[in-house]
This record gives structure tokens, sequence and C-alpha cells, in this order.
């Protein structure tokens, strides 16, 4: 699946040089269980508008999706795309709280959602399951 988010390798050559290179491309994941049941693991992106194709095509039943507000998506832009472009049953917020860029969080993400019942909004704690 595409994404939308920029990469670049940034060092020192063997001569001092500072060099930077393209990281590649950015993806994400559409993983279809035995059972039907579809996740897609979006990885780092923005919106981007395919997301609406994306969602009326493989009909998610849950997004992983960026919520960190640098580099990825915001949790206002996460609401936006969950709720008017690809509507799955679930979403789970990742990509945020692990360093200082990463300031998004789900407590945002839920109150962008206004009051909306789909998707549902789950946040694990860590080593927590769900069972679909």
């Amino acid at each position: 699946m595409r994404a939308e988010h920029s990469s670049e390798l940034a060092f020192k050559d063997a001569a001092g040089k500072d060099i930077v290179l393209p990281g590649g491309e950015p993806v994400g994941f559409i993983i279809e269980m035995e059972n039907g049941f579809k996740v897609w693991h979006m990885g780092d992106t923005g919106v981007f508008g395919d997301m609406r194709l994306i969602g009326d095509m493989y009909r998610p039943d849950v997004v992983l999706i960026p919520i960190g507000n640098h580099f990825v998506m915001s949790p206002q832009d996460a609401a936006m795309a969950l709720r008017d472009m690809i509507r799955p049953r679930y979403a789970i917020p990742i990509h945020y709280g692990t360093t200082p860029q990463l300031r998004g969080t789900p407590a945002e993400l839920l109150n962008a959602m206004g009051g909306a019942a789909v998707p549902m909004i789950l946040v694990p704690e860590p080593g927590q399951k769900y069972a679909f």
C-alpha cells in the first residue's frame, strides 16, 4: 500500500564529507486473515487522497493509524481520515509518544472524533491483547 512520508539517510563518508541519500519509499500493508478479517497497518504516513479508495476497495476492519503529528498525521488529520475516508470498524493509534516530536495523543484523537461511534478507537496498554 502507498504511504506518504519522506525519508533520508544522513551520514559522513570515509573522508568526513556529509552525505544525504534517499531512505526508501514509505509503505503500509493490508493484511487479510483466513477468515477475511483485514488489518491496514498504515506505517508512517500523512493524509493522502487514495485513503478513501483503499478504504472502499479493501474495507479494512482495523486500521493501525499514526497520530504523532510530526512526520505523520496529527490526531485531527487521523480523525478526519478515519471518519470521512477509511471508515473501519476499529482504529488503533500508533507512532506517538516515543519522542518529544511525536506529541499527538490518543486523547486528542478521541476528542477530534467528535463523538463519532465508528470507528471504535482502541488504545492498548503495553502487553494488552485484543481478539477480533
